[in-house]
């Protein structure tokens, strides 16, 4: 789930801070150490409306991110829940298409997040995953974006998952 959004596209459509369901799937290397690495791919339809002022139509913001893990030891944690702290960077893409067409978007930006969780296993092979995230991005995208001033994008997000290991 997304929440507390902040951009500067789509017009300031004032529902993008609504709560709004994400779908995902991330592929993590983590062993007994300290260290780990993610890979991460989200996506949220509806992300920037329909609003009120119904000007957009339909949207979407995707992100695809390379992270590193730091985890608490699994000779500290054993078999409970081992916390974990991430941070890494990637594309945002966000899509927006409204009524007009005049002020379609399509926006391409080098993204930033970092956030934590806890992963643990109730069986050798599958467990759970909660996370707590937040999405900003680093540059601005001036060929693509319809925004007033440059391109803002942030936004937190919750995740809870099954966790399948091999």
């Amino acid at each position: 789930m997304k929440f507390a959004a902040n951009t500067s596209i789509a017009l300031g459509e004032p529902t993008v801070g609504e709560k709004k369901l994400t779908f995902g799937v991330s592929s993590m290397l983590l062993g007994d150490k300290f260290l780990g690495i993610e890979g991460d791919l989200e996506q949220t339809p509806q992300f920037f409306g329909p609003g009120e002022r119904q000007t957009v139509s339909g949207s979407a913001v995707t992100t695809l991110t390379g992270n590193v893990i730091i985890a608490v030891p699994k000779a500290i944690t054993q078999e409970s829940l081992r916390p974990y702290v991430v941070a890494g960077v990637g594309l945002m893409h966000a899509r927006v298409s409204t009524q007009v067409g005049l002020l379609d978007t399509k926006s391409n930006l080098l993204g930033l997040d970092i956030g934590g969780g806890v992963i643990g296993f109730v069986s050798p092979r599958a467990g759970a995953r909660f996370e707590l995230r937040h999405f900003k991005n680093l540059t601005d995208d001036a060929s693509g974006a319809v925004t007033i001033g440059g391109t803002k994008l942030s936004f937190w997000r919750l995740t809870a998952g099954l966790v399948l290991r091999y």
